[in-house]
């Protein structure tokens, strides 16, 4: 599976992007490392990756917006304790904690609660994107500067 999707480029980092901020426990950083480590241009596949992540975590917010306990607890699979980490995170920071939505375990939960809040689709989509094109630079980052100091 790994060599198929690297096989395809852009449009597997975009499909993965997407699907690991919806339904499915994925990673697209690997992806984005190999495609970068075989030569892509760090800044369509940073573009790529951000876009697809965004639009995927958009399923969620709109899950949240319009679904119900069903679709959170049964498809998303949000239990309640993510849910009450992203309600705290929103208690704190209010939509501002919107920018860490890239993170592990709790970004899902907060694309969710940004729905079910009514964040604003204009300030979700901002600080969403935000948040995850600074995730993704920072791993080209890495990557590019770790294959210029192991090359």
């Amino acid at each position: 599976m790994e060599a198929f999707l690297a096989e395809h480029g852009l449009p597997a980092l975009f499909l993965l992007s997407f699907l690991a901020a919806t339904l499915i426990p994925l990673g697209s950083e690997w992806l984005l490392a190999v495609l970068l480590l075989k030569g892509s241009d760090p800044f369509s596949a940073v573009a790529v990756a951000t876009v697809g992540n965004t639009l995927g975590a958009l399923t969620t917010y709109a899950i949240g917006l319009w679904g119900g306990p069903f679709l959170t607890r049964r498809m998303l699979r949000i239990d309640e304790k993510a849910s009450q980490r992203a309600e705290r995170f929103y208690e704190r920071f209010g939509s501002w904690s919107l920018l860490l939505s890239w993170l592990p375990v709790v970004g899902d939960p907060l694309c969710l609660a940004g729905g079910v809040l009514r964040v604003g689709i204009r300030r979700f989509l901002l600080l969403v994107a935000l948040g995850k094109l600074a995730r993704y630079t920072v791993v080209a980052g890495m990557v590019l500067e770790g294959g210029r100091w192991m090359g």
